[in-house]
This record gives C-alpha cells, sequence and structure tokens, in this order.
C-alpha cells in the first residue's frame, strides 16, 4: 500500500503557486490590490521584459511593521478578515476588502525571488525581507518612504516547467497593462502610474471623478461617444459609461466589468451586456463599456477561484434583468446620437424636444400598412408584403386621402435641419442651423421601421407559437437537457414549447412561428450551448430580434430610391422622435454633421 506523506511547506506553496500566479500580470495584480487594501492614494508600477525580469509596486499605505511582514508571508496569514469575523461561518461573505485567502505573498515568494519592503507611517525606518524561491535569506532595516514596496525577480526561475509556458515579454507586459487600466477605473480616487523599461505609459491623478478615469484609460472618444449610468433596484446600484451602439469594436477586449469595485470577467454579466445591444449592434461587433455593479456583499460569491476574478450570484436572474433594463434604459435617453461630436446646443435643443406620438402623414404608410397581432404574420409573408411597398413606400395609405404637411424652407430649431436634396439617390442632404447633415435614408428609415414594429407589438407576433403535427423528440445529453428544463417557462414565453422525455431527450411540441421551418434538434442544441456559456436563453432571444430586423430591412426605403422634399423632411423628423435612430440595426451611424465652422475651413473662410 504506498504511503501517504504531508507535502513540504515549500511544495505546497509552488503548487498553490499554479493557481494564483499564472503569469506576471497575476502576480502583479495581486501586489496591487494589496496596496488598493492598505489604504494607498498613489501606486507607482515599474516593469522590466514586460515583468519577466522584474516587477515592482511601490504604494504610500499604511505599512508594516517587521513582525507584521514575517506573518504576510505565511501561508494562510491575512489581515482582510477582522477580528470578529474570523470564526463567523459567513465571514467570507462580509469580506469588502479585493483579497482576503491570504495565499498571494507566500505562493509569489515561492516562484521568484521576493523582496518585500515597508514602513508604518509612525516609524522612523523600514524593514526589508528577502525570500529566494521559498528561502529567506536576507532581512534588515530600509530606507524608503511610508508605505510598501514589493519587487519580484527571476520568476519561475527554478521552475522551468512553467516558465516555458510563459509568452513573449510584449504579450506578457498587454497583460499587466490591462490589469492596470482595470484595478485604476476601479478606484479613480487613486493615482496610478505604469512605467516599462524607461518609459512611462499610463499615468492618472487620484480624486478623478469616473467617466474622465474611464475615457483616459480605455478610450479618450468614448466621452463623447457614450451614455452615463446611474441606476438603482432595490439595493443594487449600475453606473458607468455604455458606448453608443455606433462606436463599436471588433473585439469585446474593450468592456470593462466590475462587481463591488472588484475587476470580473463574468460570463452572465457579458450575456447580459450582449443582450441590452442585441438589436443595435451586427453579431460580430461589441461594445465599449465600463459598468460597474454594487450590490450587498452577501448576494455576491467571490471565493469562487484563487484568481478572484470570477464570481457567483445569489439571484442571477435578477442581476441580468436589472443590467438589460439599465443599459437600454440609459441608451434611450441619448442614442439618437451617432458616433461621432454633434454641436453642443443642437443635442440640448433634440433632447429637450418633446416627443410626438403621431406620425408624420409622408411616413404613416409604412406604418399602418400591415396589423402585425394577426396569426399571419410569418417572416416569408411579412417579406413579400414588405417588398410590394418598396415602390409605393411613400404613398399615402388606402381608404383615405391625407394631406402632406407644409414643407419647412427655414432649418429653425431642427437637430437635423431641413432637407435640401438627395446625393446618390442614397443620402439626405439637409441644412441645419449650424451645420450640414448627412443621412443614410436606408439605414435611417430601417431603425425607424424595426422601432414602430416594436411598438406596435409585431414582437409578439413572431413570438406566436406554432405546434408541430407531430411532436418531435430531441435526443441531448443529461446537464443539457436539465439547463433547458429549467428554462421552459421562459422559452415557452417566447414560442418554444418543450418539456423533459426521459434523463436524456427534450420533447418540442411548438416552434416559435417566425421560427417554424427550423430544425429543432439544431435550435435546441444551440440554445443549450447559449445556456451553459451565458447562464441564460440569450440566443432566441437573438434569433427573433434577428427576425424583426429582417422584416424591418425589407419594409424601409431602398438606397437609390428618388424622395421628394417632404418625404425626406418627414423622415428627418420621425428620426428625431424615435428611439435610438442614431444607428441602424447593425450599429452603422445613420446620420453625420458637417459643422459650418468645418465647412468654413474648407473654403479659408476661418
Amino acid at each position: 500500500m504506498p504511503t501517504i506523506r504531508r507535502l513540504p511547506e515549500a511544495l505546497v506553496n509552488r503548487i498553490a503557486a499554479g493557481e494564483v500566479v499564472e503569469r506576471p500580470s497575476a502576480a502583479l495584480k495581486e501586489l496591487v490590490e494589496n496596496s488598493v487594501d492598505a489604504g494607498a492614494t498613489r501606486i507607482a508600477v515599474k516593469l522590466v521584459d514586460g515583468g519577466l525580469t522584474r516587477i515592482e509596486v511601490t504604494d504610500d499605505g499604511c505599512g508594516m511593521d517587521p513582525t507584521t511582514m514575517e506573518i504576510a508571508l505565511e501561508r494562510h496569514a491575512t489581515s482582510k478578515l477582522p477580528d470578529e469575523l474570523i470564526g463567523e461561518e459567513q465571514a467570507i461573505e462580509r469580506v469588502a476588502t479585493l483579497g482576503f485567502r491570504g495565499e498571494a505573498l507566500p505562493s509569489i515568494a515561492s516562484v521568484s525571488r521576493f523582496t518585500l519592503e515597508s514602513r508604518p507611517h509612525d516609524a522612523a525606518e523600514g524593514w526589508r525581507r528577502v525570500v529566494d524561491h521559498g528561502l529567506l535569506v536576507e532581512e534588515g532595516p530600509a530606507a524608503l518612504p511610508p508605505g510598501t514596496r514589493a519587487r519580484i525577480e527571476q520568476v519561475f526561475a527554478k521552475v522551468p516547467a512553467r516558465r516555458k509556458f510563459l509568452r513573449t515579454p510584449r504579450s506578457e507586459y498587454a497583460a499587466c497593462l490591462d490589469v492596470i487600466r482595470r484595478l485604476a477605473m476601479a478606484r479613480p480616487d487613486i493615482g496610478f502610474t505604469l512605467d516599462h523599461g524607461e518609459r512611462r505609459t499610463l499615468s492618472v491623478q487620484p480624486d478623478e471623478n469616473l467617466p474622465d478615469r474611464v475615457a483616459q484609460i480605455v478610450a479618450r472618444e468614448l466621452k463623447d461617444n457614450g451614455v452615463l449610468l446611474n441606476m438603482q433596484r432595490g439595493e443594487m446600484t449600475l453606473t458607468g459609461v455604455a458606448g453608443l451602439p455606433t462606436y463599436n469594436r471588433g473585439v469585446a477586449d474593450h468592456q470593462y466589468l466590475f462587481v463591488n469595485g472588484r475587476p470580473v470577467k463574468d460570463r452572465l454579466l457579458v450575456g447580459a451586456v450582449r443582450g441590452a445591444y442585441s438589436d443595435m449592434l451586427a453579431r460580430d461587433r461589441h461594445a465599449v463599456l465600463a459598468l460597474f455593479l454594487d450590490l450587498p456583499s452577501e448576494d455576491v460569491d467571490v471565493n469562487v477561484h484563487p484568481a478572484k476574478t470570477e464570481v457567483r450570484f445569489r439571484d442571477a436572474a435578477a442581476v441580468r434583468g436589472f443590467i438589460v433594463s439599465g443599459l437600454r434604459q440609459a441608451l434611450s435617453t441619448g442614442d439618437r446620437r451617432s458616433a461621432q461630436t454633434p454641436d453642443a446646443g443642437a443635442m440640448t435643443r433634440w433632447q429637450q424636444e418633446p416627443v410626438r406620438e403621431e406620425v408624420s402623414p409622408a411616413l404613416r404608410s409604412i406604418f399602418e400598412g400591415r396589423d402585425w397581432s394577426g396569426p399571419s404574420a410569418g417572416v416569408r409573408e411579412t417579406s413579400r408584403e414588405w417588398h410590394a411597398y418598396e415602390g409605393e413606400v411613400m404613398a399615402a395609405p388606402q381608404g383615405r386621402a391625407v394631406e402632406a404637411e407644409e414643407v419647412a424652407t427655414e432649418p429653425q430649431d431642427y437637430p437635423l435641419g431641413i432637407a435640401r436634396g438627395q446625393v446618390a439617390n442614397t443620402y439626405i442632404v439637409a441644412e441645419a442651423k449650424d451645420g450640414l447633415v448627412l443621412v443614410d435614408q436606408h439605414a435611417a428609415h430601417e431603425r425607424l421601421v424595426l422601432e414602430r414594429l416594436k411598438a406596435a407589438g409585431a414582437g409578439e407576433a413572431v413570438a406566436r407559437s406554432q405546434a408541430l403535427l407531430l411532436p418531435e423528440v430531441v435526443e441531448m445529453d443529461e446537464p443539457a437537457c436539465d439547463r433547458l428544463e429549467e428554462s421552459a417557462d421562459k422559452l415557452d414565453a417566447m414560442g418554444l414549447s418543450i418539456e423533459r422525455f426521459g434523463p436524456g431527450a427534450m420533447l418540442v411540441r411548438s416552434l416559435p412561428h417566425a421560427l417554424a421551418g427550423s430544425d429543432p434538434h439544431k435550435l435546441l442544441q444551440d440554445i443549450a450551448d447559449d445556456l451553459a456559456k451565458h447562464g441564460d436563453a440569450l440566443w432566441l432571444e437573438e434569433k427573433l430580434d434577428l427576425v424583426l430586423g429582417t422584416m424591418a430591412c425589407h419594409g424601409s426605403v431602398r438606397a437609390g430610391r428618388v424622395l421628394r422634399v417632404d418625404e425626406m423632411n418627414a423622415l428627418l423628423r420621425e428620426m428625431e422622435r424615435t428611439p435610438r435612430s442614431g444607428q441602424c440595426n447593425h450599429g452603422r451611424p445613420t446620420w453625420v454633421k458637417l459643422s459650418m465652422e468645418d465647412v468654413e475651413k474648407l473654403f479659408g473662410r476661418h
């Protein structure tokens, strides 16, 4: 029988380091989080070769005396759990600091040459301890200002199996920069500097407001192309900056998510963001934003992984619903804008202009041409009917005469101005009081049609259920069936009726009317995969949104269509009254503005 032995402490720390210190950026994260928890107001980071050669973090926090430093380098020793919490079953749930596990420093010291220097504010001098791959090699007095300085060198030098998996200095530096960016956004009250070699690559001052800090770190354009969030529901609050749909990226690397001030990479939050932007972005484009979610600590579990970048919510559905509704509400207040910087005065007048419910007569036929609540509002029939409008899309509705509105000739205070003509029978040229406006007529009308379809309840018609003549059995693995069964009620509300049919099968009784021709096997597999990835049935919602978007595209005025002046003005006025009119259904801008100052510059008049 094999003998069971206790592992040496040094080996235990090296094994633990595999989870805590995967790469230099992970070690940097732990050191900076310690500085934040120590009450620092300024944190300076220095890297050499992307952290492969050296990482140094200096702060002006509370500091440590020699005895405290010795205990800090012991495994599972921490100051983050107050005395009154230690021993309580709920201690971890009530932690308000970034760190609390007591694993980081001994793990780092076991796989590198680690130098820790610290001086309390009331001490005359500091103290230094040097640990080389788990062995104490030096300690004694040190000269440094109040605070703490931690230095990591020769990382994984004695663990070659781990070092060969490290990437190039450039890649490791990019990971370290991302860590500092996220922590700097989470704490705009703290100043951060980052030096890579001889070059300073990031510098932010303490006590900045949140929008300025986010814009400075993510992208300066975000301040002019985003909306502020400040929502509350019960004990949950959501703040931050969300980019306009037209201000998007091809990758999701510019989505920064925080829970109770902790940077996280949580799939539920990512899925909520995708759901909020679902009908405003193409599937291959991603929003740019920084969201800060705060909720009671007992409602979120941060002790999921040693790296503390994953969390679990007690009521995940409520959190997701809050984020989706909060984002959509914020975007609806400023999303008539496009990704540009229009005149501030015009934008103020635009936002303050009362919304009229009545549709302009020149556009009324588009929105009154079909009863979308009828059972025959399928996609195929819809497409034919909307195609029929392409030739007469602006005609008056049958059965009554409609008097056209008088065409305005002066820009007055209209944000999008008065139409003056068309370019290439595709772009409307309008004169505003403060510049020229170009409008993509197809993209703009596509958004208007989609919003009218939603307001008319077309989404309910699209999700109407169509029963299968013979219920179909879909065989899947048991965990996938469990996920689908848990979401059966929500899927039924979307028109997909399913029930459990044994341990490894689901019975499909009906499909959404708009997806009646879909393969039930593939449909359920895609939904099950989406549930596994995001924890919610986003895929079916997006599929139904795509159907609505297709209907809107077919029902909108085409590029190349000649429009009358009253039709162009009707389109402009409807855009000014319609939410999300600043971008089409694929996240592209519907209009751009050239200020008169810019026009005068083109002709050398300014």
